[in-house]
């Protein structure tokens, strides 16, 4: 994993790339942050705008100093108030885990996430928070899937079973 925070300016403020973490972790990571900034959304949003817009979206490349990375993993860091002071961008797993890790960096230092203003649709408005359903952990989902193919795999089993022991003790 490999993490950056950027102020309000896109100006760089931390960075930290885990041992052994490949290559191009500090551009992946900045380019995140700054496309979050850039168009003021996480940005998996940014993504989701460049499929929409596509044209808006070149020319909004072209404008921007840096290029932008059109994954998940950049979130707004914002104060309680909403103000937008920085953004961090989060790389070197699923999106998903990367917006979670993200957003859970933000927490850890008593700021907000766009997320945590999703309870207050007039607040979202005022700052141009666009909701999104909240990343849910790949893992988890996995694990859940296969439970439930375990349980039904079982149940299948245990019901041949009992059908054949029936059978067998029949008149």
């Amino acid at each position: 994993m490999s993490a950056i925070i950027l102020d309000a300016g896109g100006r760089v403020k931390a960075f930290q790339k885990q041992d052994n973490a490949s290559m191009l972790r500090f551009e992946v990571c900045y380019s995140k942050a700054y496309a979050s900034l850039a168009l003021g959304r996480p940005s998996k949003l940014v993504l989701q705008k460049a499929n929409e817009k596509p044209l808006f979206m070149q020319s909004i490349d072209n404008l921007a100093d840096y290029p932008l990375f059109l994954e998940g993993g950049g979130q707004l860091i914002r104060d309680r108030d909403g103000e937008v002071v920085g953004a961090v961008g989060v790389t070197g797993d699923a999106n998903e885990m990367d917006d979670i890790c993200a957003i859970a960096g933000i927490h850890a230092v008593g700021l907000c996430a766009d997320s945590d203003f999703f309870h207050a649709p007039e607040m979202m408005r005022i700052l141009s928070i666009h909701k999104a359903p909240l990343p849910k952990d790949p893992r988890k989902l996995a694990r859940q899937s296969s439970k439930r193919a375990a349980l039904a795999h079982g149940a299948g089993n245990g019901r041949a079973k009992s059908r054949s022991h029936a059978a067998k003790s029949g008149p």
